[in-house]
This record gives C-alpha cells, sequence and structure tokens, in this order.
C-alpha cells in the first residue's frame, strides 16, 4: 500500500465548507480554515479551452448565475459569473475558481486536499489527468493530497503518470460492490471512498482488512454515522465538519 503513514484527518470539508459558504470556491476553503478543518474534498473539470477549474457540476446554473454547459466556455466567459450570490448575498461576486489558484490558497494555509477528478459524461479523462496532474504534484507534498475518481481511466492515467509513493489515489463508489478490488489493485490504491449511507459493515471491514484506507461521503449527520467508525472508517467528508466534535472516536 503507498503512503501507509499518510496523516489523513478524521474530518474533511466537502466542497470546502460548503454548508457555511458556496461550494468548490475560494471562500469555502477560507471558510475551512477559519473552523479548523485541516483538509478539503475537491472537483477538477477542465472549461472547454482546457482550463482547469474547481467545479462539479456539467453544466454552470446551479452554482452560478449563468447557464449552459461547462465545456462550451472558455476562461474569459466563465470569469463573468457570479459563482457566490446563489448561496448568499454575502458572497456575491465570488469567481470560479482555477485550479492554479485553488493551489496556491492550499499551500499558503498548509491545507491538505482530496481532489476529485471529475469526469462528466462526454469528458475526456485522460485530457483531464495529464492536465490536472501535474501542477497538483508540482504544489503540494504527497502527504497532503489524495487524489479519487470513479472513472478508471482517469485513475489509471494517473497511476501510470505518478507511482505510490508520490500519489495516493483513491477510488470512488456509491455501494461498494462484490468487484471491488479489480477497481483498486490495478492503480495501487491508497483508499477506497464510498457513500456512507450505502456502506455495508461487511464490506467496510473487508475493504480495511485488505489494507485500504476508508472514507465515507457526504455525511453530516454524527449520531446516524456513529456506528460505521467501528467498521474501520478513517475519514468523513462532511458539508459540516463541525458537528462532528465531540462524536469522534478516541485516536
Amino acid at each position: 500500500m503507498p503512503h501507509p503513514d499518510l496523516p489523513l484527518p478524521r474530518l474533511i470539508a466537502h466542497r470546502g465548507l460548503s454548508a457555511h459558504a458556496p461550494e468548490n470556491t475560494l471562500a469555502a476553503v477560507h471558510a475551512a480554515h477559519v473552523a479548523g478543518v485541516d483538509w478539503v474534498e475537491l472537483d477538477v473539470q477542465l472549461l472547454g479551452d482546457g482550463t482547469p477549474v474547481i467545479w462539479h457540476d456539467a453544466n454552470i446554473r446551479r452554482c452560478s448565475d449563468g447557464r449552459g454547459r461547462l465545456a462550451d466556455l472558455d476562461l474569459a466567459t466563465a470569469r463573468r459569473l457570479d459563482t457566490g450570490s446563489w448561496f448568499s448575498d454575502d458572497f456575491r461576486g465570488e469567481r470560479m475558481a482555477t485550479l492554479e489558484e485553488m493551489l496556491t490558497l492550499l499551500d499558503k494555509l498548509e491545507m491538505g486536499i482530496n481532489l476529485e477528478l471529475k469526469v462528466n459524461r462526454g469528458r475526456d479523462p485522460l485530457a483531464l489527468v495529464e492536465t490536472t496532474l501535474p501542477p497538483v504534484m508540482e504544489a503540494l507534498p504527497p502527504a497532503r493530497c489524495v487524489v479519487s475518481s470513479f472513472n478508471d481511466t482517469a485513475l489509471a492515467r494517473a497511476r501510470a503518470l505518478a507511482g505510490p509513493e508520490s500519489l495516493a489515489l483513491g477510488v470512488l463508489f456509491e455501494a461498494i460492490g462484490r468487484d471491488w478490488q479489480r477497481h483498486c489493485e490495478p492503480v495501487q490504491a491508497f483508499s477506497v471512498h464510498a457513500d456512507w449511507k450505502r456502506l455495508k459493515q461487511a464490506r467496510a471491514r473487508e475493504v480495511v482488512a485488505a489494507g485500504y484506507r476508508l472514507l465515507c461521503y457526504t455525511a453530516n449527520d454524527p449520531t446516524a454515522f456513529a456506528p460505521r467508525w467501528q467498521w474501520g472508517v478513517e475519514a468523513v467528508i462532511s458539508d459540516d465538519p463541525a458537528r462532528f466534535i465531540g462524536h469522534l472516536p478516541d485516536a
């Protein structure tokens, strides 16, 4: 297993502190830092001109004042979008963050990141990896970065570009199926990331026994989540990690 001593935190802020700031923005990462959260989970995609940006959806409607597909935008057009006021007037004028801007902020704040390679329908996973991975690895030390994806092609290309000692890869699942290891073994995965509501105890214990680190997304109810700590879950990705304070297992 790569990075057996990589110091994962118990709590990771989902798309930044997305319960209190617009998701996947510089503001959301600042908010997580102020709240004392050391790691964030963020999504990266490419604009139509090839610029890597921090964004989740295939379109821009939900989290901006614009309409249309992310793949149809160039950077100049994306820069004109307001990506904060949909959440609150307090964030009016927030702009879509480029990967470069986000990495600069994370380095400045000495924060860790779980970066999801977001391969939406019709997008090229190879182009995403080849554009995204080099600047990520240049900006952040291996101990502060896990790169994850649902997409096997993206993960395979990432592993081809970087060995397990220099890059921790996480395999994303909704429900972890019986064949989960066929997704993890070829890419020498570091971690398995699962939907907490669909995680089964037997499968969780199987993952941990095989030597993988187990993370769950996106949990916001610490009481309902609590039994999963005993199954071997190491970290939780939450919109509001502060809810878990006082509900964490002993170190």
